[in-house]
């Protein structure tokens, strides 16, 4: 029996190498379609807590991974060696940028040394990270060629899958968002297609080629990317202009062909990310790209444009920053989210400590040992008892649906004197929160 009828059989062997963000839903969606499922990754404590069925994403829930762990084939470990009995091997590992926004690919290479080592003849390997156009023909390929010993296109095929999840949506979750795929040659590309049917509902789309696949998914986070940039930096000329930016884009909308979005924070583990991705390889082309890095330098700009709105109102209310408390309401990368990857709430931190500002932050999402250790700052587990703290300046920075609960007049008994509130996303109502006696800034 060839690949492609065990695939249609639901009889092939599928080894997930990272089970993280992007790996774990894959690994179960691939099980309840019937499919054998191998969840490796070289984090013991991590595999521990999935064995045990604890999702350390937090996206999946554990009653529902107890619950296919129970029902279906699905197991995890830190052994390499279950890649010996795959017959898909999808990779989905970490692809960050350094300090100097290089991309860093070390998590990749590796991935690919250990996965060479351990491959079949016969075997199909797929990358899903984010990466920028050729690496997966260009580094994956010849390090499991050198480390298998296997030529591929004879001995093992090759392919590529950008994934798609947007962490923290459940209307656009990994099964109802259209699978780009594609693969060294057109018959692996249709086997890959065959494979991903059987679990994503809204379809595959099979890209030329490789690089195309790779191309399109780097593009999808710089086009964000950029529209983000384009109404941040609205944003700031209108506000100079004491014009609403958020009142202007309504007027706009009104034409059937104006594309809306609304200034705000760019942080998380893509879009901040993958333009550096484009950058890097159309620098070692000789092309130095413009907009690209335009779009990310106003966007990295943001938090700082956040904490310079804290100092200078706390100015205009004749209070000293270096004698002012500073509360943040959110300090994950998005909202309903806990992700403190790259998140720009630490950017608002470093630059209000440059004012020797007091900050304490409130993030109900995620455990306070774990976010002292990460911003050095206080971290309070609630609102309550607040009242002799006297805060001067309150700062929504990510808008978590828990949030709307907190009523501003309470808001109000934990802050001093001319307090303000900054509303990074237009969070609260302005009226209820003027009313309430706060100055209210927003982006």
């Amino acid at each position: 029996m060839d690949l492609k009828d065990r695939v249609r059989k639901n009889e092939a062997v599928i080894c997930i190498v990272g089970v993280g963000f992007v790996g774990l839903p894959l690994s179960l969606e691939f099980a309840k379609a019937g499919f054998k499922v191998i969840g490796f990754d070289v984090d013991e404590e991590k595999i521990k807590n999935l064995k045990s069925g604890t999702d350390p994403t937090k996206e999946i829930g554990t009653e529902e991974l107890r619950r296919i762990l129970n029902k279906h084939d699905l197991d995890f470990t830190d052994s390499p060696d279950v890649i010996k009995e795959s017959d898909f091997v999808i990779i989905s590992v970490p692809t960050p940028i350094d300090e100097s926004r290089r991309p860093v690919l070390k998590y990749i290479e590796k991935a690919s040394q250990t996965v060479g080592k351990f491959l079949k003849k016969g075997s199909v390997v797929v990358l899903e990270s984010s990466v920028y156009p050729g690496v997966t023909e260009e580094i994956v390929k010849p390090i499991i060629e050198k480390e298998s010993g296997l030529k591929c296109g004879v001995d093992f095929q090759i392919g590529y899958s950008p994934e798609r999840i947007n962490t923290g949506d459940k209307e656009h979750d990994l099964v109802s968002v259209v699978k780009v795929i594609s693969g060294g040659s057109d018959e692996t590309k249709e086997l890959l297609a065959e494979l991903y049917k059987k679990i994503i509902k809204a379809g595959v789309y099979k890209a030329k080629d490789i690089k195309t696949a790779e191309a399109a998914k780097i593009i999808e986070n710089i086009q964000r990317d950029l529209n983000i940039a384009l109404v941040n930096e609205l944003a700031i000329i209108f506000e100079k202009m004491n014009i609403d930016v958020n009142e202007v884009l309504k007027a706009a909308e009104t034409k059937w062909n104006f594309h809306s979005y609304r200034p705000g924070l760019v942080g998380g583990h893509c879009i901040p990310v993958d333009p550096y991705y484009l950058v890097y390889k159309a620098k070692s082309l000789g092309y130095n790209p413009k907009i690209i890095l335009s779009g990310r330098e106003i966007n990295e700009f943001m938090p700082v444009h956040v904490a310079n709105l804290v100092v200078e109102n706390l100015k205009k209310k004749n209070k000293v920053p270096e004698k002012s408390t500073v509360l943040l309401l959110g300090l994950t990368f998005k909202k309903n989210v806990g992700d403190i990857r790259n998140c720009p709430s630490k950017t608002i931190i470093n630059e209000l400590k440059k004012h020797k500002i007091k900050i304490m932050g409130y993030e109900p999402l995620m455990p306070s040992s774990v976010l002292s250790k990460e911003f050095g700052i206080e971290i309070i587990k609630n609102l309550e008892g607040l009242e002799d703290r006297k805060i001067d300046c309150i700062v929504l920075v990510t808008e978590h649906n828990i949030f709307k609960n907190i009523d501003t007049d309470k808001l109000r008994n934990i802050a001093n004197y001319k307090p303000i509130l900054i509303d990074v996303k237009g969070f609260f109502d302005r009226s209820s929160v003027k009313k309430a006696g706060f100055e209210y800034v927003r982006l």
